[in-house]
């Protein structure tokens, strides 16, 4: 299994409305990319200067199945619409036994 983790720290302009529109388009990723397994996204409610503002989690059945994700068009849609809003997002994927 892999696990797919991405925060992403959100640009002020519209902050509140970008975010939720993120997750919701995040969490319509279930169902519409099929090597998705599961996905959970939730939004920061601790105010902190490291804290980042949206958070992803995602599960894939192995690396293959997190690149099909990558490349997917309804994926890729998202990844348009967040870049144009945030600020910067970090990831990181693993190996989970």
């Amino acid at each position: 299994m892999v696990v797919h983790i991405v925060t992403f720290k959100f640009k002020e302009e519209n902050k509140k409305a970008n975010i939720i529109q993120a997750k919701q388009m995040l969490e319509n990723l279930m169902g519409a990319v099929p090597s998705l397994r599961s996905i959970d996204v939730g939004v920061n409610f601790v105010k902190s200067d490291r804290a980042m503002d949206l958070s992803l989690i995602a599960t894939f059945e192995g690396k293959e199945g997190l690149d099909i994700y990558d490349m997917h068009p309804e994926h890729q849609k998202v990844v348009t619409f967040i870049k144009s809003v945030a600020e910067y997002s970090k990831a990181s994927d693993y190996f989970r036994n």
